[in-house]
């Protein structure tokens, strides 16, 4: 009965993988209860390489080409099948194909903001997004580390893990880059060259090659992004406070005008003149309270010499000084060092 069982079995004489569009990293040969032929070909294309496992354990590895599976060419296997004394029989292994070319065009993205240091703003959570490719150049650690003995690995199995490496490292890749965030998006290319270099030992460890990394876009999160546009509008206004609350105001006037003639009833020509000249003569004073605070008196209502300040003048201002703050239009270190200047002057 063994005999014929023996005699039943069919003997494996070509082995070879033709990759589907599926998506597939690595694909078992069907071995069944067949065994190899002594001396089959193997066949290994250009973009794939193959591995032997006996016993669970990798035998050897092989390279793009045709290869006849003799004790020249499979000396690690040779020593476990004892083929020393030209012992040649059907041998039973696991062979696994992998795809060695490049996976393309794979997603990531923050889904949360990332908090990264900034230089300019101190701290800024940011949002990114981008493509990168990767392909496989240690099938016998990929294999240990990943695949395993499953039938079929698949790119959308490793997605989520690889995804995970390049989101952990934004943070040391900003870094590293010394870009601010104003000049991120001028610097793209830089700054996707850092996410990189950051990244690549953790693909590393898995047997993979990070080829190619790419950004796409960065923006911050909207209510930073208001409080940029902030800062922004202030710049383009030479940066003197006054001057940044005129230009508030100016943007508010059309709000303030709406309101004027609403409370006048239906709008007239001179409810709206009433509202844009509140607005205007709003912004004036406040203009000027505060620039009293920040620079002493003015040259129209400069104190005489020796007069101090008057203390709920100091003490308004410093109350303005902190709304301006609490909305993210002055720094901590700005806001301590104005208002230890306007305690100086009450001494």
């Amino acid at each position: 009965m063994a005999l014929m069982d023996f005699i039943k079995k069919q003997f494996i004489d070509v082995l070879e993988w033709q990759e589907s569009a599926d998506g597939t990293l690595a694909w078992r040969f069907p071995m069944a209860d067949n065994e190899i032929q002594y001396g089959a070909q193997l066949t290994v294309r250009e973009s794939q390489m193959a591995v032997f496992v006996d016993e669970g354990k990798v035998a050897d590895v092989f390279g793009p080409g045709r290869h006849q599976l003799t004790t020249q060419t499979l000396p690690l296997l040779t020593n476990l099948k004892n083929w020393d004394k030209l012992f040649q029989s059907p041998f039973k292994s696991d062979v696994y194909f992998f795809s060695t070319r490049q996976q393309i065009d794979q997603r990531w993205g923050t889904t949360q903001p990332v908090t990264i240091r900034d230089k300019d703003f101190g701290a800024v959570r940011l949002r990114a997004f981008g493509n990168y490719a990767y392909r496989i150049a240690d099938p016998k650690r990929f294999f240990t580390q990943i695949s395993g003995t499953r039938d079929r690995y698949l790119v959308a199995d490793l997605d989520g893990q690889l995804r995970g490496f390049m989101l952990q490292h934004i943070s040391d890749a900003v870094a590293s880059s010394g870009v601010p965030f104003l000049d991120l998006a001028a610097n793209l290319v830089e700054f996707a060259g850092q996410l990189k270099q950051a990244t690549a030992p953790e693909f590393e460890k898995v047997g993979l090659a990070l080829e190619t990394v790419t950004m796409q876009n960065v923006s911050l999160p909207e209510d930073l992004q208001k409080v940029l546009d902030q800062k922004i509008g202030m710049g383009m206004v030479g940066g003197q406070m006054g001057q940044f609350i005129q230009y508030q105001t100016g943007q508010a006037i059309p709000k303030m005008a709406e309101g004027a003639a609403a409370a006048g009833g239906g709008g007239s020509i001179a409810g709206d003149a009433m509202g844009l000249g509140a607005g205007v003569a709003l912004g004036q004073v406040l203009a000027q309270n505060l620039q009293q605070g920040l620079q002493g008196a003015g040259a129209a209502a400069a104190p005489t010499p020796g007069a101090g300040i008057r203390p709920d003048e100091v003490m308004t201002t410093i109350e303005k000084l902190a709304e301006l703050k609490a909305k993210g239009i002055l720094t901590d270190e700005e806001f301590s060092a104005k208002k230890a200047e306007l305690l100086k002057k009450l001494a």
